[in-house]
């Protein structure tokens, strides 16, 4: 752990175990703004003229891993995060901190420990009222990736027609998703879905059961990890995982169930992050259960 220079930023907390790094901003944030291998590319996206900035009077996606409120609404979930925030040193990593903001009167905070044996990564992102009147919200952990990778997606389990009649995945689309998009790939066992920089936005959710999502660039992989709440009323149609893509960048986001919280109460979401080089490039179901599965 250490205090490091970060694309204009002068105050930042590297994580590092020899051969992956996190890198987390004091002067902007929560934000964790670079996750990779040692000599890799960032697996975040850093957005061009964004980087570097502090103080801005409007909300910056900047690229990088935030926390938000769902359901999206303005303003509460683009509460500013353009000021410094206070980072305390914790066991096996760093808590970044940011105060109640004006809009909403929630406090974020995120943990972020790196193993230091594995390509691991625990992140633990809370909210808290610390307003008098009853807020309901649901964590929201949104990882902006580097752009020309893809998200692989696993759906359920396949079960034949005589054994289950009713339903077992919930998605839900919005105004413009678009399914005649080249950038997606529909298999039987994975849906995968490209970043193009020539292309704008689309957006789908879905109830994820499987308990990970990927991200592939080049021959790196980031696998987020995290739960399904059996009995949870989700955001959005209720759905737990969305993925959004544009020309910049492809997130991949994960979504704790809706709580209402009264004045002092906390709510808490928890990814796993897990670091793979030298992958296969995937491209339909056999190349992901040949090249990914494996590893899981």
């Amino acid at each position: 752990m250490e205090k490091v220079h970060f694309n204009g930023w002068d105050n930042n907390v590297r994580l590092a175990n020899g051969e992956i790094e996190l890198i987390v901003s004091s002067d902007v944030g929560p934000r964790v703004v670079r996750a990779g291998f040692l000599d890799g590319p960032n697996l975040f996206a850093e957005i061009e003229g964004q980087q570097g900035g502090t103080g801005e009077t409007e909300w910056m996606i900047r690229g990088g891993h935030r926390l938000w409120i769902a359901p999206e609404a303005k303003p509460r979930s683009y509460e500013l995060d353009n000021v410094p925030v206070r980072t305390e040193v914790i066991d096996g990593g760093v808590r970044t901190l940011q105060p109640a903001g004006p809009h909403t009167g929630i406090a974020k905070s995120m943990d972020i420990c790196l193993d230091a044996s594995a390509n691991v990564a625990t992140i633990t992102h809370r909210l808290t009222n610390e307003g008098k009147a009853p807020f309901e919200l649901a964590p929201w952990a949104l990882s902006v990736m580097a752009p020309t990778g893809q998200a692989l997606i696993p759906l359920p389990a396949r079960i034949a027609h005589t054994d289950r009649l009713t339903h077992n995945q919930e998605w839900s689309i919005w105004g413009y998703t678009d399914f005649s998009d080249p950038r997606w790939t529909m298999g039987a066992r994975y849906l995968l879905f490209r970043q193009d920089t020539t292309r704008g936005p689309n957006k789908l959710g879905l109830a994820q059961r499987e308990g990970w999502v990927a991200y592939q660039l080049g021959e790196f992989l980031f696998v987020k990890e995290f739960d399904w709440v059996e009995g949870g009323v989700y955001p959005d149609g209720g759905v737990n995982f969305e993925t959004f893509s544009n020309e910049e960048f492809l997130e991949v986001e994960s979504l704790a169930p809706l709580v209402t919280l009264d004045g002092g109460q906390t709510a808490e979401h928890v990814e796993r992050w897990r670091l793979f080089r030298g992958v296969p490039a995937c491209s339909n179901d056999a190349d992901v259960e040949a090249h990914i599965r494996p590893l899981l």
